[in-house]
């Protein structure tokens, strides 16, 4: 049996569409590609029950849609599996057409979190044979196509589709499985290639990711409002650090990988990553690659940043989110507004790269407490408390606590369903005295603070080698382009 786990060109969106293994939807017009652990595995995983796979990347392939559609026709699938999100949803129902069209008894599966909160709407709005729900659908396909090849008689919970032209269902998804268990991926396989160099996250290139986790140890109160993620993952697991360690070593022996990320809602702390630090260490991969992680405010000494460092570690990527106290506690984020800049400056103090992420277009947000956050990043970075920032609008995706608010509160501009509206050109929720306009010329200003001449000549008296100016003129690149996606 032949599976390909497929991400193809969305028809009519100019630029790249950012899907695999995205916590959000948006269209770049420069490209960026981020390796997709959980697809990943799922090849791995099939590849090595004995199944042929096609990994088929058609956006970091930059195909177009008819020659992918053409290839994947001549590579004759068994099996078609689409990551998907709201956004591009709709879309992928179409595509899921045109497989029925001109690969005759295809069987096709969507994965991803819409399809985890919205199971139905997509077997009834589609011809899709399967849904997959929950974050581990690598587990999941493995074990839907060894009972589709008659290989096992029974399906694990989670799992919709088709019986007698009835939709079925198995049950909720439960994540008992042991992530310690999960063989190294096969990068050749997966091509990591393809997404080794065009990654903002990279000093360092080729670089890749790693996913020790899933997904975020932050649950306190069910954990941040907006996140859609505890949708695949309701609860925290992790690998032990040994075997993270050793999945380094090997990237850095037989691919010599200059840099990691591991994409990790929230990296461990506490004893299991000071053990990590010091394998690191001890094995000298300190000495080899940089090192980067999400990472949580307040979660830290400055001992342990400075540990961070000792092993390794470059850069830590914090949710900053924004600059009211008033919305930090409505969005449930567990912290103040002084946590989050005294972790800056500890991060900063250990000689560590910090970038922030923060958000626009809260519903209950006042435009004074917009402005507020605009001006603490200005803050933070031309103080030089943070060295580089993405901002966004704030979309509430199905799932997360924040849509179902959205819903009850009537602050959405669009009805469910129209969900291509959900693709960050624009607020999907109403703001309390912006216009989406506003809003969006928010965004876009945020991002010009990368050209203010205050952190331009912090920047320019950092440079310290070719590899420090190289990265500062891909950055420059970057920044140009988020400003170009905004308007």
């Amino acid at each position: 049996m032949r599976i390909s786990i497929s991400n193809p060109p969305i028809p009519g969106v100019r630029g790249t569409p950012t899907i695999l293994q995205n916590r959000q939807y948006q269209v770049f017009s420069e490209p960026t590609y981020v390796y997709p652990m959980v697809p990943a595995y799922a090849a791995t995983l099939l590849s090595r029950a004995g199944y042929e796979v096609v990994w088929d990347d058609g956006i970091a392939e930059e195909k177009r849609y008819d020659d992918w559609l053409s290839d994947l026709e001549r590579a004759s699938p068994d099996v078609v599996m689409l990551e998907t999100k709201t956004p591009v949803v709709k879309s992928h129902w179409k595509i899921i057409a045109d497989l029925k069209r001109v690969l005759q008894d295809v069987r096709t599966i969507l994965v991803g979190d819409h399809v985890t909160a919205l199971p139905r709407e997509s077997m009834e709005s589609s011809q899709v044979d399967f849904v997959l729900t929950g974050g581990d659908f690598d587990f999941l396909l493995l074990n839907l196509v060894e009972y589709l090849d008659g290989k096992r008689r029974d399906l694990e919970p989670g799992i919709w589709m088709r019986v007698d032209g009835e939709i079925k269902s198995t049950g909720r998804f439960d994540l008992k499985h042991d992530l310690d268990s999960l063989p190294s991926i096969d990068r050749d396989l997966t091509r990591w290639r393809l997404y080794a160099y065009k990654n903002g996250n990279y000093k360092r290139t080729p670089g890749t990711y790693t996913m020790v986790g899933r997904d975020c140890w932050y649950r306190t109160g069910g954990g941040c409002t907006f996140c859609s993620w505890p949708t695949l993952y309701p609860n925290f697991r992790v690998r032990r650090p040994e075997s993270l360690v050793e999945e380094i070593e090997m990237l850095a022996a037989k691919y010599r990988i200059g840099e990691v990320f591991d994409d990790t809602g929230t990296f461990p702390v506490g004893g299991w990553l000071r053990r990590f630090c010091n394998l690191m260490t001890e094995r000298k991969l300190n000495e080899k690659i940089y090192f980067g992680c999400n990472m949580r405010f307040g979660a830290l000494s400055l001992e342990d940043y400075r540990l961070m460092k000792r092993a390794g570690f470059r850069m830590l990527l914090f949710g900053l989110e924004t600059a009211s106290q008033r919305i930090l506690d409505e969005i449930n984020k567990g912290l103040t507004i002084e946590e989050m800049i005294k972790s800056c400056r500890k991060a900063k103090k250990a000689g560590l790269d910090v970038h922030i992420t923060i958000m626009f277009g809260y519903p209950t947000a006042s435009r004074e407490e917009e402005l507020q956050t605009h001006q603490l990043a200005g803050k933070l970075m031309g103080e030089g408390c943070a060295d580089t920032l993405q901002s966004t609008l704030l979309i509430p995706y199905p799932g997360s606590r924040l849509y179902e608010k959205a819903l009850k509160n009537g602050w959405l501009r669009y009805s469910p369903g129209e969900w291509e509206h959900w693709d960050m050109s624009e607020p999907v929720m109403r703001s309390l005295d912006m216009s989406p306009e506003e809003v969006k010329e928010l965004c876009d200003e945020t991002y010009r603070l990368f050209l203010s001449p205050k952190y331009a000549l912090r920047r320019i008296l950092s440079l310290r080698s070719l590899e420090d100016l190289k990265f500062s003129f891909r950055g420059v690149r970057k920044v140009i382009g988020h400003i170009k996606d905004f308007k």
